[in-house]
């Protein structure tokens, strides 16, 4: 890197913090944490994809497909369940909670439980997400430290400091309209790696030559996920990922925050539509991508000696420094940075949201000054927590990366069954509730710690079942107060369905199957 890549970067840098200054004026927390629900679909779609291709997918993703050991285009897999999801969401899940106006979905729990059950989801999600934050801003920092050639805590101070100073100013409006500018970056990103790797390898018929056809399977019908390293089969990844996709995006505060931002249910709608669609291209061409420049890394031995064996993951940060021009080198260090800095503005606004209105302002008493001092301020310290937890990550990062995947899975089944209690089952009472989160958690870390041979996918339909069945039972056994929802009958009589949408997402999922089975076919 030289002077014009700095340039660039500190230009970049310069606009976001211009950003932050613009939606400086929240009067009220409702502005500050759902941008005045004046959102269209597209901001909220593009913020959602940005956080989505996360600085880990975009580093990450890429050499698992192209380089790293039993890798390649069964990525694809992670994305079978989604459009299903978004149908679950849309029609069943969002609804109900946008309807009452909430800020955290975790006070949904209390409005149909009591104020045990949002504390400990609410809990439970700030310490995760802080800490799972902190690992993301760590490995991007190692991976940046190592191409940059600046110390590691400079390069943290400029991830971190930079997203909370435009994030504590603008609250859910910097980080919506910031994410929106970091997508386009990353996607200019991927486009020049993409075209610029091929023009190395010397076209795309050459790549067809040279890329190694194992790489090239995606779907596998025969794997079930209950031995030891049977992974990434279909059904494990299309009814486990659907409990986990559900969750994520409809129980998880850091996602949910952006459709309650929407300015009316038909943009919730929308919304759910273009990112259930939107994933898998993107996915796609950056799966293509890593294929393409993994075949360069082993056709030419001086690029694959700079690659450390044990770190794969340095394998796009090392093509963009030794093999693009000055500038350019700027603005893919830049598509590095926006990945994490999306990823770390959303944890900090959510975080803080979740802290403001599940433990400072349960009861509603704060006034709106009150409100938005508090909420700044937990920004503030959600930022500094981020940022100290990343100094401390130290070497056990790459273990806890995958830790952290395996901890979501242990949690997301388990919380999307106590929200589908809440919603639907009239019978089950706060006490069943409890019980059944904490069954559902339980028989998650006893297949963790002793069965290992179950893919940890399986866990969030397992937790789901698990804590649905112990809810009811406890529910019908022990007496208890029920009260908030009429019922899974009533429910359904209350659906209104779109269709047309429903059709393009089901007709999607389909889609996407066929064009994952297909792959070997046209690479």
């Amino acid at each position: 890197m030289n002077y014009i890549d700095f340039l660039v970067i500190g230009f970049y840098i310069v606009g976001l913090l211009m950003l932050g200054r613009l939606f400086r004026d929240n009067k009220s927390g409702q502005d500050y944490f759902l941008g005045g629900k004046s959102f269209g679909w597209f901001p909220l779609s593009l913020s959602t994809a940005a956080t989505q291709l996360s600085a880990i997918s975009f580093i990450s993703a890429p050499a698992f497909v192209g380089m790293k050991e039993g890798g390649g285009m069964k990525w694809l897999t992670f994305e079978f369940a989604v459009p299903l999801a978004m149908i679950f969401l849309m029609v069943f899940l969002i609804p109900p909670m946008y309807k009452l106006g909430i800020v955290s979905v975790y006070e949904y729990l209390e409005r149909r439980f009591d104020k045990s059950s949002r504390m400990l989801i609410s809990i439970v999600f700030q310490i995760s997400r802080a800490f799972g934050t902190s690992v993301m801003v760590y490995t991007v920092a190692l991976i940046l430290m190592s191409v940059m050639s600046i110390p590691m805590w400079q390069t943290i101070a400029i991830i971190g400091v930079v997203t909370l100073i435009y994030s504590y100013q603008g609250g859910m409006k910097a980080v919506v309209y910031g994410d929106m500018i970091q997508m386009i970056v990353l996607f200019i990103g991927m486009i020049v790696i993409f075209f610029v790797g091929l023009n190395y390898l010397g076209g795309w018929d050459e790549f067809v030559t040279k890329v190694d056809t194992k790489r090239l399977m995606a779907v596998d019908f025969n794997s079930w996920g209950f031995s030891k390293g049977d992974e990434f089969g279909f059904f494990p990844m299309v009814i486990g990922g659907f409990f986990l996709y559900v969750s994520y995006y409809g129980t998880d505060q850091s996602q949910v925050q952006r459709l309650f931002s929407a300015k009316d249910l038909d943009t919730v709608n929308k919304t759910l539509l273009s990112n259930g669609l939107m994933r898998f291209p993107i996915t796609l061409f950056y799966s293509v991508m890593g294929l393409i420049i993994g075949t360069y890394v082993f056709s030419t031995p001086e690029f694959f000696a700079k690659i450390p064996a044990d770190k794969p993951d340095l394998m796009i940060p090392i093509f963009i420094r030794d093999y693009l021009p000055h500038g350019v080198i700027g603005v893919l260090m830049i598509a590095i940075l926006s990945a994490a800095m999306s990823s770390l503005s959303s944890a900090i606004n959510s975080l803080s949201a979740a802290s403001v209105e599940d433990i400072f302002n349960r009861n509603k008493k704060l006034t709106d000054g009150q409100y938005m001092k508090l909420s700044r301020w937990t920004s503030f310290f959600w930022g500094i927590v981020v940022l100290i937890l990343a100094f401390f990550t130290g070497d056990i990062a790459k273990t806890v990366i995958e830790a952290i995947n395996k901890v979501g899975s242990v949690f997301y089944g388990p919380i999307l069954a106590t929200f589908i209690s809440a919603i639907a089952i009239k019978k089950v009472h706060s006490l069943g509730a409890n019980v059944g989160l904490l069954a559902g958690v339980l028989v998650n870390v006893y297949l963790w710690l002793f069965v290992p041979e179950i893919f940890w996918f399986w866990w969030n339909a397992f937790g789901a079942v698990v804590t649905l069945a112990i809810g009811y039972l406890v529910s019908l056994v022990i007496p208890g107060e029920s009260h908030g929802t009429t019922g899974i009958k009533d429910l359904f009589s209350r659906i209104e369905l779109d269709k047309p949408k429903v059709l393009i997402l089901f007709a999607f999922f389909i889609l996407i199957v066929l064009v994952s089975m297909s792959v070997p076919n046209w690479i």
